[in-house]
């Protein structure tokens, strides 16, 4: 037992470096030349756009099931718990990803998270590709310390401003700042 805990282990941390290749490459270095990442390029350009989540099942579930066979072939039970500890973080990264958008920080890891991230949104896109964590944002030398981050006022998630005076809440003015660009396009070069 503790062998098959062990390759899903290594999956999930397996899924933090895809999530951090597929995201730094895929979805930035191809400069929407593939379908990929013309998806996550609208994200970014786009305050609430989520690529459907019927469209990802229909990619994930192949390339899950195929590796699911290779991984037997090769490894056996062992295999087939990488892929399920591979997919069971994707699945992970999707929920979060979208919660960080959606919803306030809670506690100082749902802060430390946003802030990661929506520099990376917000500040620059060559850096902090990590969703789930910043660890391979480190190794490849692309994380930076947010600072303040700067939000385009049309861009700013829901959860940031008050509705009834248009400001960032008192709670967050610390971590971020609205930013008003009339005239100036929305997306942030990716």
């Amino acid at each position: 037992m503790a062998g098959v805990l062990t390759w899903f282990v290594l999956g999930a941390v397996g899924w933090t470096l895809a999530e951090q290749l597929l995201h730094d490459r895929a979805g930035h270095r191809a400069k929407g030349r593939t379908d990929f990442s013309r998806e996550h390029l609208r994200h970014h350009a786009e305050r609430e756009y989520f690529t459907p989540t019927a469209k990802k099942v229909r990619t994930a579930g192949p390339v899950l099931g195929a590796a699911s066979a290779a991984a037997a072939a090769f490894a056996g039970s062992g295999g087939i718990a990488f892929v399920v500890g591979f997919g069971t973080m994707y699945a992970f990264y999707e929920w979060l990803h979208r919660r960080l958008h959606t919803h306030p920080p809670v506690g100082p890891v749902g802060r430390a998270l946003r802030r990661h991230h929506f520099f990376h949104h917000f500040g620059d896109p060559r850096r902090n590709h990590g969703v789930t964590s910043a660890f391979w944002d480190l190794v490849f030398r692309q994380y930076a310390a947010p600072g303040r981050i700067r939000v385009p006022e049309a861009r700013a998630m829901r959860w940031l401003v008050d509705p009834t005076t248009g400001e960032v809440w008192d709670a967050y003015r610390d971590d971020y700042q609205l930013v008003c660009r009339r005239g100036a396009p929305d997306a942030v070069e990716a």
